[in-house]
C-alpha cells in the first residue's frame, strides 16, 4: 500500500468508531422514532397500522384528547423555562465573577457551589420533596409559613425552580469561570490604562471574551429546561392538575405507562422541532455582527 493511499485512508479509519457508535446510538434511534411516530404503535397489540400524519394531525387538533393533554404540557415546559433560563445564566456569570477574584479558600467555595451538581436527580427530588411538604417539610417549618409547595401555584412552579437553581448553579458556574480564565489579562489591564471602570471592563472586555461560552451555556440551559422531568416527577407529581406536568413528562408517561409509542414518538418530534428552533434563535441572537 502507498504512503498516499494510507494518508488517504488515515482520517477514514480514526473517524469509523465514532461514525460507528454515533449511526447506532443516534441516527438508527431517531430514524426508527420517527418511524413509529407514522404508526398507531401499540406496543401490547400485535399490529401496528400506518396511520401516516395522523398521531401529528390529532396533536394539532385542538378538539382531541392528547392534543389538549400535549399543548398543556408544552405550556408548562415553555413556563419552567422562561423562568429558570434566565437565573440559570444570569446567577451563575455572578458566582463566576466572584469566583475568579483572588481570595483565601476560594477552591473550597468552589467546590461548595458545584457540589449539588453531583447529586443525581433522584436523590435531589426525593430529598426536596420531604423539605417542601406542606404538612412535615422543614422549609415551612423554619420559615413559619403554611405553603403547599407541591400543589398549589405559583408555589409549584417557584419550588421547581428553585430546586433546579440549587442544582445545577454549580455547573453552569465552572463553565463560565473557565471562559473568564481563558480571558487575557492584558486586554483588561489595557481596559484599565484607557481609564474604563470595572462595569465598562465588563461591558467591552468581559462579555465579548464571553461570546462563545455564553452562547453554549444559554443554548444547553434551554435544552436542560426543556427536558425538565425528573424534578416535577418527584416533587410535584404534575399537580396541581397536571399544571406542572412537563412535555417529557407526558411523554414517558404516553409511551411507557399507556404504550401509545406511535403518539409518544409524535410528540418528541414536535418538542425537538420547537427545541431546534430556539437554537437557532440563539446563534442568531449571539452572531457577531461586526463580521460579514
Amino acid at each position: 500500500m502507498t504512503a498516499r493511499r494510507m494518508r488517504w485512508w488515515t482520517p477514514y479509519a480514526f473517524l469509523a468508531p465514532y461514525l460507528a457508535l454515533f449511526t447506532v446510538f443516534m441516527i438508527v434511534p431517531i430514524g426508527f422514532g420517527f418511524w413509529t411516530s407514522l404508526h398507531e404503535w401499540d406496543i401490547n397489540l400485535p399490529a401496528k397500522p400506518f396511520v401516516g400524519l395522523g398521531n401529528y394531525a390529532e396533536l394539532f387538533d385542538p378538539g382531541s384528547v392528547d392534543g389538549g393533554r400535549f399543548w398543556t404540557a408544552m405550556r408548562a415546559t415553555g413556563i419552567f423555562t422562561v423562568a429558570s433560563v434566565p437565573i440559570l445564566v444570569v446567577l451563575p456569570l455572578l458566582v463566576a465573577l466572584l469566583m475568579n477574584g483572588r481570595f483565601a479558600g476560594r477552591n473550597v467555595y468552589r467546590a461548595v457551589y458545584f457540589a449539588p451538581y453531583v447529586l443525581g436527580v433522584a436523590v435531589v427530588g426525593l430529598l426536596w420533596r420531604f423539605l417542601l411538604d406542606g404538612n412535615i417539610g422543614l422549609v415551612n417549618h423554619y420559615l413559619g409559613l403554611d405553603v403547599q409547595w407541591t400543589t398549589d401555584l405559583p408555589p409549584a412552579w417557584i419550588a421547581l425552580v428553585g430546586v433546579t437553581v440549587w442544582w445545577t448553579l454549580g455547573l453552569n458556574s465552572v463553565i463560565f469561570l473557565a471562559g473568564l480564565q481563558d480571558i487575557p489579562r492584558e486586554l483588561h489591564e489595557a481596559a484599565m490604562v484607557d481609564g474604563a471602570g470595572a462595569w465598562r471592563r465588563f461591558l467591552a472586555v468581559t462579555l465579548p471574551g464571553l461570546r462563545p461560552v455564553l452562547v453554549f451555556v444559554v443554548n444547553a440551559t434551554i435544552l436542560a429546561s426543556a427536558n425538565m422531568f425528573g424534578q416535577s416527577y418527584l416533587i410535584t407529581a404534575g399537580a396541581p392538575a397536571d399544571q406542572t406536568k412537563t412535555a417529557i413528562y407526558l411523554i414517558a408517561e404516553t409511551g411507557l405507562r399507556q404504550f401509545d409509542m406511535g403518539t409518544a414518538s409524535a410528540m418528541s418530534f414536535i418538542l425537538a422541532a420547537f427545541l431546534m428552533a430556539a437554537s437557532v434563535l440563539v446563534f442568531g441572537a449571539f452572531r457577531d455582527r461586526r463580521r460579514p
